[in-house]
């Protein structure tokens, strides 16, 4: 089998705005994929199982090296935090909101890291 990469949906009402803030505030490459829809590269993923109460979902979180740092660097280029920052003892997590209402985790890990392996 050749799995050769992950492809993650965000959906929202302000895909355009949301699109302007990877772009701009986060920094990510991307290519036009055909009349503006952009298609962003992303930093090495890793991906976590966890248990639940039945339920099922997913959930985008975005790792960082210095959580206080690297939401300062984003609050100037004006994106929103739902939020301080929080221990959450596997490391300090902060909730990014992006255009919509769309919430993502980022956060600085304290616990081993895959894409080191």
């Amino acid at each position: 089998m050749a799995i050769v990469g992950t492809h993650l949906l965000i959906y929202t009402p302000q895909a355009e705005a949301a699109r302007s803030v990877l772009a701009d505030v986060f920094g990510f490459g991307n290519v036009d994929s055909g009349d503006g829809w952009l298609i962003f590269r992303l930093p090495p993923a890793e991906l976590g199982i966890h248990p639940s109460d039945g339920t099922t979902g997913h959930a985008i979180s975005f790792m960082c090296d210095d959580i206080r740092s690297t939401m300062a660097e984003l609050r100037a280029k004006g994106l929103a935090f739902a939020g301080p920052p929080a221990e959450m003892g596997w490391g300090v997590a902060a909730t990014a909101v992006l255009p919509g209402g769309v919430e993502v985790m980022i956060y600085e890990p304290r616990h081993p890291l895959a894409i080191s392996s």
